[in-house]
């Protein structure tokens, strides 16, 4: 049977790199932080100025790339670094998005968790009252026991009175 243009093979193997991608996104993450720093920013210039300078100073035969081209090969080389700069730091700021949504939604979790820990703790608080609210508290029982005493001293001075008789 011929092979059909309309459906894929059956055993294709296409090679491909198995790369990790948490090393891959941990270096994207690296080179991102490095190249918002200064430090950068100072490699980066003196690199332009020791460029531009070696192909305008440097002995003509010295000079790889033309200032009066407006220095085509160096314009050349920013290109592929910035190619290259931009889907790195896209990269690292989706780790970081990713990051911050998982925090965010453990963080959402840990306050429902809190919420409802809180609903019932009032709760308990609330049928503890109740529950105080029927029990004797200490000077209801004192006056209790003062009024037994009370009765019972009237008691025992009636009784004798009643021997008597």
């Amino acid at each position: 049977m011929p092979d059909r243009l309309d459906q894929p093979k059956d055993n294709r193997r296409v090679w491909r790199p198995r790369l990790d991608r948490d090393i891959v996104g941990r270096g994207a993450e690296a080179f991102a932080r490095f190249m918002g720093t200064g430090r950068f920013l100072l490699y980066m210039t003196s690199f332009v100025l020791a460029w531009m300078a070696w192909n305008t100073l440097a002995p003509e035969p010295l000079r790889f790339d033309q200032a009066s081209l407006g220095f085509i090969a160096l314009t050349l080389v920013l290109s592929l670094q910035a190619s290259y700069a931009a889907p790195l730091i896209l990269l690292a700021q989706n780790r970081q998005d990713d990051r911050d949504r998982v925090a965010a939604e453990q963080d959402r979790q840990r306050a429902e968790r809190s919420l409802a820990d809180t609903e019932y703790l009032a709760r308990e608080i609330a049928a503890l009252r109740i529950a105080l609210s029927e029990v004797a508290t200490r000077d209801f029982v004192r006056s209790e026991i003062r009024n037994l005493l009370e009765e019972l001293d009237h008691e025992e001075a009636d009784e004798p009175a009643a021997g008597d008789e």
